[in-house]
């Protein structure tokens, strides 16, 4: 099978980094894909480490001319079975042809741009009764989540990170824009003694989060670490990983903390509330809700049965529900079946 990814997306993010998960998945099942994306190093990088080709391109505005053409020139071309587009801009940017144009969605975007699509695929259930509600057939949109490759790396170490050997560590991994809920990680930090915060992301927020940190007087126990290449290695490293969100369609992250043996405590947001079974294989707390997940926190630290037994629950959902091996086949599954039903 031959599959040509589409993404434009920013430097940084869960789509994107789930993007090149879901190639390297691929290409250990040895499918030949090709990538239009942008000149991201990072990106470029991992793609090569993949075996997948690409072709960069601006990807930009209405204004950009050139990205179309350069696509349509490739896809007759290369005669891809599929095209994979990959959020918004991307599906905007689908030419119709002898192959087949899906569209993967993972939040609650403007199906306008999807409007040249075959099929749609969609990581929660709720993102497809959305689809649906707006139109699409039920038999084009079908539900595949995401996964979290698990990989043998060492815990970063606490003394590279300005933080002391016996103090707890609390991990958000997270863009620090309002709807990831940074503010009520500090907030309820602010209240669990002797820990510190590692906040690994970036986002237009990050001088005011510094300045809560500040007035909340914890600046000397919060990291503010920037994006990071090494989330496993900082997940295995944390006593609790949390998911502060105020609005989180999925949460890769929770899946990220099942995967790497880390009790995870997150917001009953859409994402983590379909992913979670609360005292199960993690704990939940509402929205917007600081002392909730203060008091989570606390007794997953104090509470090492409780501990363990969220670790446990959460390794074992990973491996049976989320594995990298059952995502990617999902995805060729459904593939092949749009292939062999001849949707287009």
């Amino acid at each position: 099978m031959r599959i040509t990814h589409i993404i434009a997306g920013g430097r940084h993010g869960g789509a994107e980094t789930f993007f090149v998960d879901l190639v390297n998945a691929l290409a250990c099942q040895g499918v030949n894909q090709h990538a239009f994306t942008r000149p991201y190093a990072h990106r470029l990088a991992r793609l090569d480490a993949a075996s997948c080709t690409y072709s960069t391109a601006r990807m930009g505005g209405p204004l950009d001319l050139t990205s179309g053409y350069k696509i349509r020139r490739f896809l007759r071309r290369w005669k891809p079975d599929i095209v994979l587009a990959w959020m918004n801009r991307a599906a905007n940017l689908l030419q119709h042809g002898p192959w087949i144009n899906v569209g993967r969605l993972g939040g609650y975007y403007d199906l306008k741009y999807y409007r040249n699509c075959d099929a749609l695929i969609c990581n929660t259930p709720i993102l497809v009764a959305h689809c649906v509600k707006q139109g699409w057939d039920p038999k084009k949109v079908v539900c595949i989540t995401n996964f979290s490759p698990k990989m043998n790396v060492a815990p970063v170490s606490k003394a590279s990170l300005s933080t002391p050997e016996s103090s707890p560590v609390v991990l958000v991994l997270a863009r620090l824009e309002d709807s990831k809920g940074i503010d009520i990680a500090l907030r309820a930090v602010a209240d669990v003694p002797e820990t510190v915060l590692w906040i690994a992301g970036e986002g237009s927020l990050e001088r005011k989060l510094k300045e809560l940190a500040h007035s909340l007087e914890i600046q000397s126990r919060v990291r503010f670490l920037g994006w990071r290449y090494d989330r496993e290695a900082l997940l295995k490293a944390a006593d609790v990983c949390i998911v502060p969100s105020r609005h989180e369609p999925f949460g890769n992250v929770v899946v990220n903390a099942w995967a790497n043996g880390v009790p995870v405590v997150a917001t009953r947001s859409a994402g983590p509330s379909f992913l979670i079974n609360h005292e199960e294989d993690g704990l939940l707390v509402n929205v917007d809700d600081h002392q909730g997940m203060t008091a989570a926190i606390l007794r997953i630290l104090e509470d090492g049965n409780l501990a363990r037994k969220l670790l446990i629950g959460g390794e074992s959902k990973a491996d049976k529900e989320y594995s990298e091996q059952l995502v990617a086949s999902a995805y060729l599954d459904f593939f092949q079946r749009l292939k062999d039903t001849n949707v287009n």
